[in-house]
């Protein structure tokens, strides 16, 4: 089964299976669409057509991922079936023979339809038109929150390649609007896009890009795929489109995706930046304004009747939640070829990804797991994992409260928590209180249970806690004085009452005892708002100089001066949205 050739076709499987809703009312590209999908998707309602634009005459597609049944609708179980079989097939052909070629020939059949197959200009519907004059303000790019810096493009396709070697990177990075014929380019320091414009600037040569929007689900889902630098993402777009994807070759230049719906083609200076920002982002956060490289658009085709694809980011869950859950299934299979000793592996999207994982690893003799951590700490975009958590014991690591009872049960504080200060950090994260530097922390829990975890908290009463709630067994959660008021009370806490909560391997302090309520709550509120280094506490012994840390362990996971706001609607735009729901969806 081949999947989806282009955004179209997946757009009338959603029409078939009622999927899918034209809005045909006026729409304004500036917060309010934006406010329309949030509430669609947080009801796990269907995509969204908007037929009338202001601004634009081009109608703007969202919320194509915005639940598992539409992922499953996009790509289907065959990616990952074919995954799993690539994986199996390996030891199978080490070395290679004529009957295990043989045995698997269907594969290797499947395998050789992978590809690039170059078309004529002529059979690419991307190029039936051009603007005559490059103006980026005709695209009906949205703005989400209204203390964005601007508009951006929020599912851009960004094709480069590398200046020497030509290897080839396809991501997504956020393109600030900035003009006419100029956008912000969103490179963070982990980017295989960031990369090579760092060899470009440093030959002091312009780096070439091309923006494709839309194209097959396939070629969006493998621009934010998780890959190794050396697997080039059109490849991976091949194999799970299941045939070899067309693309226009001219020349030297770079190939052109000829099912895409626009595609912007023009190049970044060196040495130049300009201030991009802020904007929320899949922290749930404003990510502030900092300098970042500029792409200047020379061209933009199109096809004659093109749909805009956007997204809205935010709290999660939104679509790259959906999708993220979705590229863990299909590379799950791939660890162990990259990681022999890392068994299971899962980065958690409640939390933005890159804050929170989790892995089953092998320990076949004492500390192994240890050494597996490192492996995934230095393994691509997981070198930027914030918190990682590692056990040897066979479980479901979506369940995060099964995971984490687990864990609790079996480490020894005074040899298996370690943070490490002075790291890298995500470019989105601000915990760290300097941009892309941080700390991370390793949890490791293995063997038998050496513990019962409490269940019921009897107390005492604390000076400067409001409320108490058990998130999971040994998990206890605090809402507390708001740090403003009391900056020290995490240590308060623990010097008062440290005693008396031993029993407790885990506190966490928030601000509102909601975090408690479930995972998705939980992993946000308590992931996005701490770093390790500064704000983990514990009674503390220097032992040949590792920190031997006994229990309670406290998490100061409040909102702190010098964080980005969290995501609010403006009061304005829901009153807006409000009035006019009937007008969206008038037969509903």
């Amino acid at each position: 089964m081949t999947l989806h050739k282009n955004l179209r076709s997946f757009i009338e499987q959603l029409k078939q299976e009622k999927d899918l809703v034209e809005i045909d009312a006026p729409v304004d590209p500036n917060l309010e669409l934006a406010e329309i999908h949030r509430r669609v998707i947080a009801e796990e309602g269907p995509a969204l057509l908007f037929t009338n634009i202001r601004g634009s005459h081009f109608p703007v597609i969202t919320n194509l991922f915005g639940t598992p049944r539409r992922v499953e609708l996009a790509f289907g179980p065959r990616p990952e079936q074919l995954m799993k079989q690539i994986v199996q097939l390996m030891p199978k052909l080490m070395p290679p023979s004529p009957k295990a070629l043989w045995g698997e020939r269907k594969l290797i059949s499947d395998l050789f339809r992978i590809g690039l197959k170059p078309v004529s200009r002529n059979k690419a519907p991307v190029l039936e038109k051009q603007q005559t004059r490059v103006d980026l303000t005709k695209l009906p790019v949205i703005t989400s929150w209204q203390e964005d810096g601007g508009p951006f493009i929020t599912l851009p396709l960004v094709y480069t390649e590398h200046p020497v070697t030509h290897q080839h990177n396809l991501g997504m990075y956020r393109m600030q609007i900035f003009d006419e014929k100029t956008t912000g380019m969103h490179w963070q320091i982990h980017k295989g896009g960031g990369f090579h414009y760092h060899e470009a600037e440093q030959r002091n040569e312009p780096l070439p890009v091309r923006v494709f929007l839309g194209g097959p689900p396939a070629l969006i889902v493998s621009a934010i795929a998780p890959v190794p630098e050396f697997l080039p993402e059109l490849l991976l777009a091949s194999l799970l489109l299941g045939e070899k994807l067309p693309v226009v070759k001219e020349g030297q230049g770079y190939p052109i995706v000829a099912e895409a719906e626009f595609v912007l083609s023009g190049k970044v200076l060196p040495h130049e930046r300009r201030l991009e920002g802020p904007f929320g982002d899949h922290y749930g956060y404003y990510s502030l304004a900092h300098e970042f490289p500029v792409f200047h658009v020379e061209s933009i085709h199109h096809r004659k009747d093109a749909i805009y694809p956007a997204t809205v980011v935010g709290k999660p869950k939104q679509e790259d939640y959906y999708l993220g859950e979705f590229l863990q299934r299909l590379l799950s299979p791939a660890y162990p070829m990259a990681m022999p000793g890392v068994r299971d592996l899962w980065a958690y999207p409640e939390t933005g990804v890159h804050a929170l994982a989790a892995a089953v690893v092998r320990e076949s003799y004492k500390r192994e797991a240890l050494a597996n951590a490192f492996r995934i700490l230095g393994e691509g975009q997981l070198t930027l994992t914030k918190f990682l958590i590692i056990t040897d014991q066979p479980t479901p690591l979506e369940d995060f409260k099964r995971l984490f009872e687990l864990i609790m049960e079996r480490f020894d504080p005074a040899t298996d928590l370690f943070i490490f200060n002075h790291t890298s950090m995500d470019t989105l994260d601000y915990t760290g209180r300097r941009l892309n530097h941080g700390s991370k922390a390793i949890l490791v829990g293995t063997g038998e249970p050496i513990r019962d975890l409490p269940s019921h908290f009897e107390g005492p009463d604390m000076d400067g806690v409001r409320k108490a709630a058990i998130y999971c067994r040994g998990a206890l959660v605090l809402e507390t004085s708001p740090f403003t008021e009391r900056p020290e009370l995490a240590q308060e806490l623990l010097d008062h009452y440290g005693d008396q909560l031993q029993q407790w391997p885990f506190i966490f302090l928030v601000d509102d005892i909601q975090a408690a309520s479930g995972q998705t709550p939980f992993l946000w509120t308590i992931f996005t708002r701490f770093d390790p280094a500064h704000d983990i506490y514990a009674r503390t012994d220097l032992v040949r100089h590792h920190p031997s840390y006994r229990f309670p362990i406290l998490v100061d996971a409040r909102m702190k001066p010098g964080y980005p706001d969290e995501l609010e609607v403006d009061p304005k735009i829901k009153k807006l949205v409000d009035e006019r729901w009937k007008e969206y969806f008038p037969r509903s």
